[in-house]
């Protein structure tokens, strides 16, 4: 204490918080943050840890965190905040002592390190005297001399470090983790203490941001030149908030740009359409072609909107959605009035699916069926079982599923038919561009799905299948649905659909230019990108020297490498 103060301080003449949220806030943090209790609490501010309080000592009202309260009550400069001027030295030296205390009482507890017979128990830059009092202390000169026992020291704190704050192992495979230990070993920094809390989530945090946007300066420039895509999706996070993500996707890579929280709006084709205009207007209309979201009515209305604000610019659903609802569309059939074509040949597809889904639910039911399927089985059953019932009942039926080689033989060929389409959607769900391969991948993947229905059925080319039908009006009405001028485009520049080999490798295929719907479509293109019409004949004649093979496109070298060579190679 202060020379000439009492002894003990008398804190009844401090007034104490009244608050409510005060009460709650302080008998949670006291003993972390005891500085709480000198000050009353008016409103919780949401940005941040921030909160608006009132000093017991001055009632002045301030906002801030509990470095600000600290700062204010201890008469602390450099934070933006004026000191009390009621605090006395008797308070401020109490204070003082309850945060000395309570920094004390925060320190992590080390727990010591495991002995073994090259001993590690104690830092190694204890005297050279004191470790060789024991044995396994200090090692042998050999020891010493590679600094073995130093490594072993630090490669138990690095283990306990991934022990103690639950680190996963294949942490130690990222290589900024090995480049910053190889670092501190090879250089001498004398005192160094690692960055704390602070300063990760703050300085250095704005100093990564502003060095990774440098780095992606010369990929933005690509933009001007080569056109990028706009790709949006929704998602829920772990604190349930509905956020929309916006990426740029370019030939140089993807580039994530914002996501946008959604929970205070009402989510209409109004509001998505205002959100995907922001993020145009951000990185330059003239730079986008495409804005590419899922399938839903309200992305579809908003992607019209967006279109007539912006006419050069498609809105293009997403293939691998379209895809996934293809799929559902066959195996998930839901027997109603408006689909009873369908559901009455696929049904048999969805009691699979249910019975697949018994057969999984009563594995993971029970600990002792689960341990024997992961014993036999290398594959993982991922989804959880919503319940826990059981019943012999349950266990005959899955008996007679698992032993009824039928319904085996019904998965098999429920797997073959979806092959196709499965494997399109896994190659379309890359980073790599597909836009110039869809249309082709469209008419090869229904064209294996086929080939496939028919071997199994047994059917001749001229026969019909009503299974097939059905499967082929579910593909075609998808993907009339996601199609857009701009596939067609794509892929009337892409030589390899001109070269001999891919036109003989099924009957009936044509160049793109002689295709009617694709030239059609294409023209609609040709028609947004150019409006002058000096400029679009110019083009439509440098197309047509391009798809019918004159002049410099002529050669025996141009010809050769429409099929062996990438679009943008060639």
């Amino acid at each position: 204490m202060v020379s000439g103060s009492a002894s003990t301080t008398d804190y009844s003449s401090v007034p104490t918080p009244t608050s409510k949220f005060e009460n709650t806030e302080t008998q949670s943090t006291d003993l972390k943050y005891p500085l709480w209790a000198f000050v009353t609490i008016t409103k919780r501010v949401e940005e941040g840890g921030n909160k608006c309080w009132a000093c017991n000592f001055c009632n002045e009202t301030f906002t801030g965190s509990y470095t600000r309260v600290k700062a204010h009550l201890l008469q602390t400069s450099s934070y933006g905040i004026k000191s009390c001027s009621k605090v006395t030295l008797d308070y401020r030296a109490e204070m003082q002592k309850r945060v000395k205390e309570a920094e004390n009482r925060n320190k992590p507890k080390c727990v010591p390190l495991p002995n073994s017979s090259s001993s590690f128990t104690h830092p190694p830059s204890a005297p050279i005297f004191e470790q060789r009092k024991r044995k396994s202390a200090g090692g042998s000169a050999l020891e010493q001399s590679f600094g073995i026992q130093s490594r072993n020291y630090l490669n138990a704190l690095i283990a306990r470090m991934f022990y103690s704050a639950g680190l996963p192992f294949h942490f130690a495979r990222n290589p900024y983790y090995v480049e910053a230990f190889s670092y501190a070993a090879n250089n001498s920094i004398s005192g160094y203490v690692p960055p704390g809390n602070n300063s990760l989530r703050c300085n250095l945090l704005v100093q990564e941001k502003v060095h990774i946007e440098r780095l992606l300066k010369p990929l933005k420039g690509l933009w001007k030149e080569k056109g990028l895509s706009i790709v949006t999706d929704g998602w829920t996070d772990a604190q349930r908030r509905p956020l929309i993500n916006f990426m740029a996707a370019s030939e140089g890579g993807p580039i994530f740009l914002s996501a946008i929280d959604g929970s205070k709006e009402y989510k209409d084709k109004h509001y998505i359409a205002s959100l995907i205009t922001n993020v145009i207007k951000e990185v330059g209309p003239q730079k986008v072609v495409q804005v590419i979201t899922d399938n839903a009515p309200v992305c579809k209305a908003a992607g019209m909107l967006v279109q007539a604000e912006y006419p050069h610019i498609f809105w293009t659903p997403c293939v691998v959605h379209t895809l996934n609802l293809a799929l559902k569309n066959i195996c998930v059939v839901k027997n109603t009035e408006r689909n009873e074509i369908v559901y009455n040949e696929c049904w048999w597809i969805t009691m699979v699916s249910d019975e697949a889904k018994i057969i999984k639910d009563f594995i993971m039911n029970h600990a002792m069926r689960l341990a024997i399927f992961n014993e036999i089985v290398p594959l993982k059953l991922l989804v959880v079982a919503e319940t826990r019932e059981d019943s012999v009942g349950i266990a005959q039926t899955v008996k007679e599923i698992i032993l009824n080689d039928l319904w085996w033989d019904k998965v098999d060929y429920i797997l073959s038919f979806t092959s196709p389409i499965y494997d399109m959607l896994r190659l379309c769900d890359t980073d790599k561009p597909t836009l110039h391969l869809v249309y082709d991948m469209w008419d090869s993947m229904i064209e294996q799905v086929r080939t496939v229905i028919f071997r199994q059925e047994k059917k001749e080319e001229d026969e019909v299948s009503d299974f097939y039908n059905v499967v082929y009006a579910i593909l075609i009405d998808r993907w009339t649905k996601s199609c857009t001028p701009l596939h067609c485009l794509a892929h009337s520049l892409n030589l390899r659909y001109y070269s001999k080999q891919w036109l003989e490798g099924l009957p009936n295929r044509v160049p793109p230019h002689k295709d009617v719907e694709i030239s059609a479509e294409r023209n609609k293109c040709f028609l947004k990108y150019f409006p002058i019409a000096e400029e679009r004949r110019f083009v439509n004649i440098e197309f047509a020297r391009f798809s019918g093979c004159m002049d410099v496109f002529a050669s025996f070298d141009s010809l050769q490498d429409r099929w062996d060579l990438d679009p943008k190679m060639w």
